[in-house]
């Protein structure tokens, strides 16, 4: 089995337990990365003592584990690759702790309204939302966590500016939200011991401008910010103009108050600050 070992101290969870992370993306692999003891990790891409969801030591890992997390997204074809090969094993296991990680775009577009875990799932992603809605019923233990726009070391706008032009698109009144990286990670261990299983928004307390998140990025790194542009003029790809129909503002407050975390960084100014200084060190 793969063996992730901890490059950090602990942070509050229980040395004890074990650790299966199916999809070692950048998110999840900083969560496995905060405990002391072995990990055992799932890639998409078999390798020398990796685990893949076709491993048949895979059933027994599940079976194993203390605590589960999935951050593998549906396939192109909708379904979750996860689920269809290992749902009923999941829904078995013995897990103290299964978290899966979602998007906030189960939501779609609420017009720059605030969205909480209560409001209505209208996302364009059936995959997404089927995923979500089956990882919230999968488990008595299940925990979903439903994610903005991720960014952190070597994924932040400062990367991005560092790597050529980034479009400022003028499109008053829209508004992203976002979290660091690390705030992720905070909010899945204070879950390991805080707050019922259920839904989670993650996300910092300013939903702000991309563009306005990008003008502070090139500032940042000495740069003067981009023109504004239409979003015609920026000839966007179908993905990234996708991005721009949609407009709202995603709240927190159950991430505070039933975990009880409070954000390291509150809102992008001190989030990309933190990058800044990271990539200069």
């Amino acid at each position: 089995m793969a063996r992730v070992l901890a490059s950090r101290a602990p942070l509050g969870h229980n040395t004890a337990m074990h650790l299966l992370v199916l999809g070692l993306g950048y998110t999840a692999a900083r969560f496995a990365a905060a405990f002391p003891g072995t990990v055992t990790s799932v890639r998409s891409r078999p390798g020398p003592g990796v685990l893949t969801l076709d491993s048949p030591e895979l059933p027994a890992a599940i079976a194993a584990a203390t605590h589960i997390l999935s951050s593998v997204p549906p396939a192109a074809t909708g379904e979750d690759p996860v689920l269809v090969a290992h749902g009923t094993a999941l829904a078995a296991a013995p897990a103290r702790w299964v978290g899966y990680l979602s998007s906030t775009g189960v939501y779609g577009d609420a017009g720059g309204a605030w969205v909480d875990e209560a409001s209505p799932l209208r996302g364009r992603r059936s995959g997404r939302l089927a995923a979500d809605e089956a990882w919230t019923a999968l488990h008595p233990a299940a925990r979903v966590f439903r994610l903005p726009g991720i960014y952190g070391p070597g994924r932040s706008a400062l990367d991005r500016l560092r790597a050529g032009p980034v479009a400022r698109i003028d499109l008053p009144g829209h508004v992203f939200s976002r979290i660091h990286v690390d705030d992720i990670v905070g909010a899945l261990i204070a879950s390991l011991t805080k707050g019922a299983p259920g839904l989670y928004n993650l996300a910092d307390d300013e939903p702000a401008p991309g563009e306005e998140v990008t003008a502070h990025a090139a500032r940042l790194l000495g740069q003067a910010p981009g023109p504004l542009q239409s979003l015609a003029e920026a000839q966007l790809s179908p993905m990234g103009r996708a991005f721009y129909a949609e407009c709202r503002r995603v709240a927190n407050g159950k991430m505070t108050r039933d975990l009880d975390y409070e954000l390291r960084y509150p809102d992008y100014r001190t989030g990309l600050a933190a990058c800044f200084r990271e990539s200069q060190s």
